[in-house]
């Protein structure tokens, strides 16, 4: 009686996970084949996607590698990360490439935050534009012209800190759809946005990830997946 129970709650678990990623499309194979970036950072390696800073490769500004699937509209993404202690990275979408004479890589626009250091993963950061837009812990509304303004506290910052593992692999989960914007780590959501600001709001946009200025790090991406939205 025992192994059938067991039985069946590996059959339901195994259920509720395909449906839970149906729809799911991979969007890393294991090789750069789809993305783009600068070389002296970014590799593939035994199914990961590696951005790495050596003290001989500090930078000056941070650079990013890119999706080459296009633009992303309405969309969910899935992936799994591994952050070194002093690592800075994160997922950049709805995003544009930008001209930048000291790095041929940069990116403006929305991004779910990942630190070693403990401070910012999972809060919205924009990259090159409005900085903060929703700490760690916060539900917010952008208005034009106004700061934040927060409408729902998620949970405290530091207790929400501790669902993020130390030296492991987590799980985000971006939720984005018109003008609202969530960001899951570990299944627990971090930080959620309305922009009602349709002069600074993009509605589409590149998909990629980041390394950051800073000390030596190391970032590592796994089972990136991705669900178009109607």
């Amino acid at each position: 009686m025992r192994l059938k129970h067991l039985l069946l709650g590996l059959l339901l678990a195994h259920s509720t996970c395909s449906a839970a990623d149906e729809g799911f499309d991979s969007i890393f194979d294991g090789t750069l084949a789809n993305w783009q970036g600068d070389p002296t950072y970014w590799r593939a390696e035994d199914g990961v996607l590696i951005g790495e800073i050596t003290p001989e490769t500090l930078l000056n500004k941070n650079s990013f590698i890119i999706w080459q699937g296009g633009e992303l509209a309405d969309f969910e993404l899935k992936l799994e990360y591994r952050v070194s202690d002093k690592g800075n990275s994160g997922i950049n979408y709805r995003s544009i490439r930008v001209a930048d004479p000291e790095t041929k890589w940069a990116m403006e626009g929305y991004q779910c935050d990942i630190d070693g250091q403990d401070q910012w993963t999972g809060q919205n950061y924009e990259e090159r534009g409005r900085t903060f837009l929703a700490y760690r812990g916060e539900s917010v509304v952008l208005k034009p012209d106004a700061k934040p303004e927060l409408t729902k506290q998620l949970g405290d910052r530091a207790e929400l800190q501790k669902k993020v593992k130390k030296n492991d692999w987590n799980a985000v989960h971006l939720i984005v759809k018109g003008n609202h914007l969530q960001h899951f780590v570990n299944g627990v959501l971090m930080a959620e946005v309305t922009d009602e600001d349709p002069g600074k709001r993009r509605m589409s946009g590149l998909l990629g990830v980041q390394v950051h200025v800073g000390p030596p790090m190391k970032i590592e991406y796994r089972n990136i997946r991705v669900k178009k939205l109607k």
